[in-house]
């Protein structure tokens, strides 16, 4: 599938977001959780390999030469409800070359299941959307797959995909594919949210983006007046739909007193994009040591986190020292308490990283645990050469 470039359509105001009026209040595109996430890389089968051995994903599908591409050959895994599509290019130009030597490998495309891709992009393209794929219905034996796709933030798309009438390993194109090394799931269930990083001065832009154009709700994140926003020059807002299935959480640089890792990351991804995905499990315990144990390396927690963890957190059924152990952090909000993790950066460039989440209940980000995870970050930046 290449992208279509439609650049001069639609016009997303950049004036902050802002209530949505009642009539568009209405949940005019249903969603039903993420489809797949697609990494533009330079060697999809190297990157197969790395995220069946290290993250526990399993083999599902498989596009190439052997398959009809001539441009670009894609593996396809799967770990519970989360599918990871790694595409790579097969010479050295066109749409997915270009972008690994802008960015490096990184998030291509977010794609959401929804129920009717031809109204998804019809209701997105109306309200301002920039159309990156006209809706079309691709078949083969196992049936039909209808989609269409949107510009978002930087060079990354959302696809909207309707696999209704879909028997299929994956999509038209792709055929079941197995290797003879079937590493053991790490427990990652399902993806809890995708986090990206825009340009200073557009986050307000790209939240008034969602909430106009696919009817999401935008959330306070971290308010620039408070203390370590100001000194660590981070900005963040968090957008979901209404039902809180799809989730992205957004963040600027602003001002401070040091170079953020938001900074950073335009720098060396050469611009807006995906930063970082959040994989959900039951037991991270269980996923986070068997990830440590196949070679993963996660940010430290800075000494101290875990003194009076319980007068901050309050009562938890995990062994406090195993997750001191395994530098896991918690937070509490209203509804409950959640325990994540951050995994250094996957690539050479300081960009694309990933987090493993638990949810008991609560329904936010672990904002109580930002400034721990800054100051963990701040030490890795300065390694890098990079404040």
């Amino acid at each position: 599938m290449k992208t279509q470039d439609f650049s001069t359509i639609g016009n997303i105001s950049a004036s902050p977001a802002q209530n949505k009026p009642e009539d568009e209040a209405k949940d005019f595109l249903p969603l039903f959780g993420t489809d797949y996430i697609e990494l533009y890389v330079g060697n999809a089968r190297q990157a197969a390999h790395y995220y069946k051995a290290a993250f526990g994903f399993q083999d599902l599908a498989y596009a190439g030469i052997e398959t009809g591409l001539k441009d670009r050959c894609s593996y396809v895994l799967e770990q519970g409800k989360i599918k990871l599509v790694l595409t790579a290019p097969l010479k050295q130009d066109g749409e997915i070359a270009e972008h690994l030597r802008k960015h490096g490998d990184g998030v291509k495309v977010i794609a959401l299941r929804v129920e009717d891709a031809y109204t998804a992009f019809e209701e997105t393209v109306k309200r301002g959307a920039v159309p990156c794929l006209l809706p079309e219905t691709i078949t083969d034996i196992h049936g039909k797959v209808r989609r269409s796709g949107i510009h978002t933030y930087g060079d990354t798309i959302h696809l909207f995909i309707d696999r209704s009438f879909y028997h299929g390993a994956f999509l038209p194109g792709y055929e079941r594919y197995q290797s003879d090394y079937h590493p053991y799931p790490t427990g990652l269930r399902y993806i809890d949210h995708v986090e990206g990083n825009v340009e200073a001065g557009a986050m307000n832009r790209w939240a008034t983006f969602y909430e106009k154009t696919l009817g999401f709700s935008a959330h306070p994140g971290l308010d620039g007046s408070e203390e370590f926003s100001k000194r660590d020059a981070i900005v963040s807002t968090v957008v979901s739909n209404d039902t809180g299935i799809i989730k992205f959480p957004l963040n600027e640089p602003s001002k401070g007193k040091s170079k953020s890792q938001v900074e950073e990351y335009l720098d060396f991804y050469g611009g807006a994009g995906c930063q970082h995905v959040a994989l959900s499990t039951d037991d991270i315990i269980y996923t986070v040591s068997e990830m440590k144990r196949r070679g993963v390396e996660f940010i430290k927690v800075p000494d101290g986190y875990y003194d009076k963890i319980s007068e901050r957190i309050g009562d938890i059924k995990e062994d406090t020292e195993e997750l001191k152990k395994l530098g896991i952090m918690l937070d509490r909000d209203k509804d409950g308490y959640l325990l994540q993790i951050f995994t250094k950066p996957v690539e050479d460039r300081p960009t694309l990283f990933f987090e493993v989440i638990q949810r008991k209940g609560a329904r936010s980000f672990g904002r109580g645990n930002f400034q721990a995870l800054l100051k963990s970050i701040k030490i890795e930046q300065a390694r890098r050469g990079s404040l």
